[in-house]
């Protein structure tokens, strides 16, 4: 089977290599033969009810410094493709969300993984929420009193975006921390949605799990470290990748929620596991199957492309 690939992702060329899950995944269509069309977000375009996009041909290398060349600059219309793989990073703003709409005048006909509707209608941190037993407590809001209650209530909170990424504006307030108001105007200042507010889980020391679900499915998990001083375990900010286990709770927690992600159409799925607490789950742009692989986990790249082949 040779499919028409589309990838809508960021420029290519800045991307980390040794740790990106687009490059993985493009790479994995490459090898079994798959034509690759990549272009930009922005070089998307809806006119009546043609959906289009100005990109190139790309092939992939796994060099550092040499990953890529592209070729034959043209528009393609995106219905005449097998597949899109919507792999911008967030933050998930209205350009994220409008990019949602336009996709879903071509799906499901061209499949989109994953599928806009649900993407939209699954942003990380509100998604988590209808799994609350299985999330730490939790407070979204814009009121200062209700914040204030919550840190009297459960000592150590995070505080951090609605909307954020790779562990930008995540915050830790000890009890009686004298910052809680300045961060709370800082955050009404810059956002117009509310923030999260959540209990501070001193097993984050221990690591920050990363799940990745295929299809619903668990296909592997990678703890990510913090740095020494600090309380965010992104990769982006200095967490240490490491292989791990899988706990009974880190199933009963798949086993729970795989059959909505699958429901929905939501491939490839990340989730955030700290010590029996699910934090998140990613929709947008999971990362992490570089790490998993390089630990002797999976191929998740293949198995995602063999759940997308399975629907073409």
């Amino acid at each position: 089977m040779t499919l028409r690939v589309a990838v809508q992702m960021d420029p290519v060329d800045a991307i980390d290599i040794k740790g990106d899950s687009s490059f993985a995944l493009l790479m994995e269509a490459q090898n079994r033969g798959h034509e690759l069309f990549y272009y930009l977000p922005q070089a998307l375009s809806l006119q009546g009810k043609r959906l289009y996009a100005r990109g190139t041909s790309i092939a992939l290398r796994d060099v550092e410094g040499d990953h890529f060349t592209l070729s034959d600059e043209r528009v393609e219309d995106l219905a005449d493709m097998d597949v899109v793989q919507m792999r911008q990073d967030p933050p998930f703003d209205m350009s994220y969300i409008t990019a949602t709409h336009m996709l879903e005048h071509v799906h499901p006909e061209t499949l989109v993984v994953n599928d806009p509707m649900h993407v939209r209608n699954a942003p990380e941190k509100l998604f988590v929420i209808e799994f609350s037993d299985f999330m730490p407590p939790t407070l979204i809001t814009r009121d200062m009193r209700e914040t204030k209650a919550f840190r009297d209530e459960h000592g150590d909170i995070i505080l951090k975006p609605l909307y954020g990424n790779g562990g930008a504006g995540v915050f830790r307030l000890s009890h009686g921390d004298e910052n809680l108001a300045s961060l709370v105007e800082l955050f009404e200042m810059n956002f117009r949605e509310p923030y999260i507010v959540q209990q501070y889980l001193p097993d984050v020391r221990a690591g920050d799990k990363r799940i990745i679900l295929v299809d619903g499915e668990v296909a592997g998990i990678i703890n990510r470290v913090p740095a020494l001083g600090e309380s965010r375990s992104n990769m982006h900010v200095g967490g240490r990748p490491e292989p791990i286990e899988m706990t009974k709770r880190d199933h009963e927690i798949c086993e729970a929620i795989g059959p909505q992600l699958k429901k929905r159409g939501l491939i490839f799925v990340g989730i955030d596991v700290i010590g029996d607490w699910m934090t998140e789950i990613n929709v947008t742009s999971p990362t992490g199957i570089r790490e998993v692989k390089r630990f002797g986990g999976n191929d998740i790249a293949a198995m995602i492309w063999d759940a997308i082949e399975a629907r073409r």
